[in-house]
């Protein structure tokens, strides 16, 4: 809102400067000033939050990881044990839970909780688990948006040829999404293994992959028939898994995992949570910054390290770093163990520090510049019950700079007259 009056004020000053007789009387200061719609501080704390919810969900990614491959097994078992049981006969999931199978002509499987009485459809679970876990597995590989995750095909596939070694190694194509940039990614043996088990799925024994379109939410437009990973059968036909099955998908899987935050509130992961993650997890291993931006698909670095949230124990060691560094630039002897004579001389000298005003601070190993005029040294701290001993010291030279004074000594007056200025800026010191 503030935006928009701002904005309007400039308008008229701006339509003034055209027509001063229109619109010169109607100008007048803007009541909004600069700092009123300046964001800087509302994104500071998104960042923040950001940050803190990127440092709560990276931990618990190993266990999201093997949440979703036992829920993933868990779903394979049951539905293969509902197929081989007849109708009507009762058998157990590898949860412990008792289920009958449910009578009827299907090419899904269905089976009834005498529990709940509710019926289950093994087949949509198994289906879901599935997607869930190639889901999870495909971003935290590849910190992918959720869109280019959808838009991969069979045609995604490219072999790269190193030019010192000549092996072959595989690439996936990125298409162009946000920014309109296509990039290719380095596939990784594990990332390969989702990728197989996904296009072993999809074809189900055919030897070419359904031909299938897509719709674009953002862009409001059907691709042409293409060979997309991300597919299932519905029904009599193959159809685009959209993005809002993904999510459904993954919070099914999640309550049946157990996460929990630091307030032992159900931990929610969002396909681009693992975007965020991805981009943390690369730059604390050691990737360097442009090159982290190039795979995350990233304009500038910036935006790559707006994404990452760098935790304290990387300052913390990085420092520690700096430190050993620093330390081996040294000469040996400086971190050799002390000898008993030197560690005798290091505690003798702390002794000799203690005056009758307080205690001398001057460094180890220094010798005492003043010619111990302690009530002149800057060094001095003096010992809050040591006052009325500072203002004897204090007044006793009174007489002494008032004979001085009389007999002409001038060296003895400016020497008298230095330690009284000192003496009362120590007294001032007190509380």
């Amino acid at each position: 809102m503030f935006s928009w009056v701002r904005t309007f004020y400039q308008d008229l000053a701006r339509w003034a400067a055209d027509e001063p007789m229109r619109w010169g009387p109607c100008v007048a200061p803007c009541p909004v000033r600069d700092s009123d719609t300046d964001h800087r501080k509302n994104r500071a704390r998104r960042k923040a939050a950001m940050d803190q919810r990127t440092r709560t969900l990276l931990p618990a990614l190993p266990a999201l990881v093997k949440a979703v491959e036992r829920q993933l097994e868990d779903a394979q078992t049951c539905l293969a044990t509902g197929r081989e049981t007849p109708a009507g006969a009762p058998f157990t999931t590898p949860a412990g839970e008792n289920l009958l199978r449910r009578a009827g002509a299907s090419s899904r499987v269905y089976a009834d909780d005498p529990a709940t009485g509710r019926r289950r459809d093994l087949t949509v679970e198994e289906e879901r688990a599935f997607w869930a876990w190639a889901i999870v597995e495909i971003l935290r590989h590849t910190g992918m948006r959720i869109e280019e995750a959808l838009e991969l095909t069979h045609h995604s596939f490219a072999a790269y040829q190193l030019p010192t070694t000549g092996e072959i190694v595989p690439m996936l194509q990125v298409a162009p999404s946000k920014l309109d940039q296509e990039r290719l990614l380095l596939v990784s043996p594990e990332l390969g293994e989702v990728l197989t088990a996904i296009i072993h799925r999809v074809r189900r024994g055919q030897q070419a992959m359904p031909l299938v379109s897509a719709y674009d939410s953002l862009e409001r437009l059907w691709s042409a028939p293409m060979p997309f990973l991300f597919q299932r059968r519905c029904g009599p036909e193959d159809r685009a898994i959209p993005r809002n099955h993904i999510y459904t998908c993954l919070n099914d899987a999640l309550p049946a995992s157990g996460l929990t935050g630091p307030g032992e509130e159900q931990l929610r992961y969002t396909p681009h949570d693992f975007r965020r993650i991805f981009a943390t997890d690369a730059l604390r291993s050691g990737l360097p910054p442009h090159i982290a931006a190039r795979i995350c698909g990233h304009r500038t670095v910036d935006t790559t390290l707006g994404y990452a949230a760098l935790y304290p124990e990387n300052v913390i060691n990085h420092h520690r770093s700096f430190i050993a560094r620093r330390r081996s630039l040294r000469p040996g002897e400086e971190y050799r163990e002390p000898t008993a004579q030197e560690w005798q001389d290091f505690l003798a000298h702390f002794e000799l520090r203690k005056v009758a005003l307080g205690v001398c601070a001057r460094d180890f190993g220094t010798p005492c510049v003043h010619e111990h005029a302690c009530i002149r040294c800057p060094v001095l701290r003096p010992d809050p019950e040591q006052m009325p001993r500072l203002e004897a010291i204090h007044a006793n030279p009174l007489d002494r700079l008032q004979e001085a004074k009389e007999q002409g000594w001038l060296g003895e007056v400016a020497a008298i007259e230095a330690s009284l200025a000192a003496a009362e800026q120590k007294l001032a010191g007190f509380p």
